[in-house]
């Protein structure tokens, strides 16, 4: 064979291998084919090898692993007037690669411009108090919003988050204001239920002190014992203060009647009587 025809048959080879290559397509687990010939859609082809015809065919493969979607931050306004700053993330998957490719150009970017929108309104639609504490429902309520709206475009939405929530440094402050004054009210209850319930357990202590003197004097003792277990050198003498001060009372009234009929106290300038006879 002479050398014309050799290099025909190599041109042969290699343009059959090229059109062999471009014929063979392989579709991973995870993705699906979908298949235009002359841009008419042909349908949708499954893992695998698939044959398809040069130049005529063009194959579009579409991942349907979950993808996660960062949102990025978004200045919003909520519903009591307050400037925040929000970021999310999404995350969604394509359930109908057909629909995924002919009902809308760029899936991804589609749905973060979307995603970026339903996050400004339902946040708008909140005070700040409901962003801070009810975020499950916010992010429950843009998920339905994003599933309803993707559905047509063969996407499932199955959760979105929000992950950030940046506040004013102005208002911080008053948060940190409120929460110490909230933690000073519950230590003044915490501390008046206490001094009550103290009153009333002294109360009912004295009640049964007072039908039961003797436990006075015990209550006295256990003090003497427990003064005594550091080895003080301090003595101390418990006196029944009630009856001491009975006494003084029970004393100056005496005063308060002598001196009321005349009679002189001792040390008023009568004669004192001695106890010596015959002086």
């Amino acid at each position: 064979m002479s050398a014309t025809g050799l290099l025909v048959l190599a041109v042969v080879v290699v343009v059959a291998v090229a059109v062999l290559a471009a014929a063979l397509k392989i579709v991973k687990e995870y993705e699906r084919g979908v298949l235009f010939r002359f841009g008419r859609l042909r349908g949708e082809r499954r893992p695998g090898l698939n044959l398809i015809v040069p130049v005529a065919d063009r194959l579009t493969k579409v991942s349907l692993r979950i993808v996660t979607l960062p949102i990025q931050s978004q200045g919003i306004i909520t519903k009591d007037n307050v400037s925040v700053d929000i970021a999310a993330v999404a995350y969604y998957r394509v359930v109908d690669a057909v629909k995924s490719v002919v009902a809308i150009e760029n899936v991804e970017v589609a749905i973060n411009q979307i995603a970026q929108t339903t996050l400004r309104n339902v946040v708008g639609q909140h005070t700040l108090d409901e962003c801070l504490a009810k975020t499950d429902r916010i992010n429950e309520d843009i998920r339905l919003i994003l599933d309803r709206t993707t559905t047509e475009w063969g996407v499932d939405v199955t959760l979105v988050e929000l992950k950030d929530i940046q506040l004013p440094d102005t208002m911080k402050r008053a948060m940190a204001r409120e929460a110490e004054a909230e933690r000073e009210k519950r230590a003044k209850i915490i501390n008046a239920e206490g001094e009550h319930l103290a009153a009333s357990r002294l109360g009912e202590a004295s009640d049964i002190i007072m039908a039961h003197p003797l436990a006075l004097q015990l209550r006295n003792l256990q003090t003497l014992l427990e003064l005594g277990v550091d080895k003080n050198t301090t003595v101390v003498f418990p006196s029944p203060l009630m009856s001491t001060i009975e006494e003084i009372g029970t004393f100056l009234r005496h005063e308060t009647t002598a001196a009321r009929e005349g009679h002189p106290a001792p040390g008023d300038g009568a004669p004192v009587p001695s106890s010596r006879p015959g002086l």
